[in-house]
């Protein structure tokens, strides 16, 4: 998931999303103890999913507009 993806969404939307990724992680990190995650990369990539949310949601909580940039090529 891209944070340019997440900052389209409203504040209510966001929340459902970050109580989705939970949901979503308790359900790998089962997977995970039982031996059924064949790939357990998944479990990073949600967690840091829930940490673009959770900025995202302090951002807006503090008044912080800070809009994800394109990416920038360092010339030599």
């Amino acid at each position: 998931m891209d944070a340019k993806d997440l900052f389209v969404l409203n504040n209510e939307e966001l929340n459902k999303k970050l109580n989705d990724l939970k949901a979503e992680l308790y359900a790998l990190r089962f997977k995970h103890a039982t031996n059924q995650l064949t790939n357990p990369l998944v479990i990073v990539d949600t967690k840091r999913d829930i940490a673009r949310v959770k900025t995202i949601l302090r951002q807006r909580e503090l008044n912080i507009s800070v809009e994800p940039q394109a990416s920038v090529k360092k010339s030599k």
